[in-house]
């Protein structure tokens, strides 16, 4: 094979970075990373963008040289993407904090509703339903990060954890503070409202994990393998003959439940939100797995079945 040069330019400046001389035409990006590395110490890989055109997408670590629309001199562009941090470490971060953030208003701290006798405890059962099921909500979380995740991209920004701790633990604490205020009221219809929200919880939790699960069996020749998800013999899963992403729809309904066990207005926004965040993330993984195969189910929907 007839060895390839490899020139890095700055994405923004057009500066030349580096001139890698002699480089295998099989060489994956991954490689070039870590040659670029060796020079530049400080941008370790998980902090490198590389691409074809300044303002274009990033290459991905598995793509080969050879296979890009490029001579034997090929030009790329770097760009930096900042300090890393790693997602397994992120989603610990994220969830760890709600758990112990509503630990402080359940338990009723002085320093929160103060210090008279009368708010030292809740005189309705609704309320340690409640921490039992939010605790129990993140207490999956963490566990499937550890033991059933396997994420495509290894990092994300530094700087992003700030802005995703203060959605988490913000709404956990603002959540907190009115299902376990001493004024708090339990649900309009009682225990049949409680009870069918708590099935409702239980299901969506359920079905939650178990597309996790199947989604983790795909990854298992590695993790950023991608193929279309099909159900399998658990019924939880049959909600992929509807829909791309029924992890989304199972976690709104988990908070859907929620709010309707609670009856608590802060609850609905926090629903309201997340229902249009993972709406978001839905529609672009949907879009995803319609670009990148031919024969993708046309019937799905991105997250409700028919309809979104």
């Amino acid at each position: 094979f007839v060895s390839s040069q490899v020139e890095i330019l700055d994405w923004e400046t057009k500066k030349q970075l580096c001139f890698l001389d002699k480089v295998e035409p099989n060489a994956t990006i991954r490689e070039i990373r870590l040659m670029f590395h060796k020079l530049y110490p400080r941008w370790y890989p998980a902090r490198q963008s590389i691409k074809l055109d300044p303002k274009g997408k990033s290459l991905r670590d598995e793509e080969i040289l050879q296979h890009l629309p490029v001579g034997t001199t090929a030009t790329l562009y770097f760009k930096d993407l900042g300090p890393q941090i790693g997602w397994t470490t992120v989603f610990l971060i994220e969830y760890t904090g709600p758990l112990f953030i509503y630990f402080l208003f359940y338990f009723r701290m002085t320093f929160v509703y103060g210090l008279d006798e009368r708010f030292t405890s809740s005189p309705h059962p609704v309320v340690n339903l409640a921490c039992i099921c939010h605790s129990f909500h993140y207490i999956k979380r963490l566990i499937e990060t550890v033991f059933v995740h396997r994420f495509s991209r290894g990092t994300m920004p530094l700087r992003n954890i700030v802005k995703n701790c203060l959605y988490y633990w913000g709404f956990a604490a603002w959540l907190a503070y009115y299902i376990n205020h001493p004024l708090y009221t339990p649900p309009s219809y009682g225990k049949k409202q409680i009870n069918f929200a708590v099935i409702m919880f239980l299901l969506c939790e359920a079905g939650n994990f178990s597309i996790h699960v199947a989604l983790s069996d795909l990854r298992r020749n590695g993790p950023k393998t991608c193929k279309i998800p099909y159900p399998t013999k658990n019924p939880f899963t049959w909600l992929f003959f509807f829909v791309s992403c029924p992890n989304y729809t199972y976690e709104v309904g988990t908070w859907i439940s929620f709010t309707i066990m609670t009856q608590c207005v802060p609850v609905g926004l926090f629903t309201l939100l997340c229902f249009i965040q993972m709406t978001i993330w839905a529609k672009d993984k949907h879009c995803t797995y319609l670009r990148e195969f031919k024969d993708y189910p046309s019937h799905r929907m991105p997250i409700i079945p028919f309809l979104l």
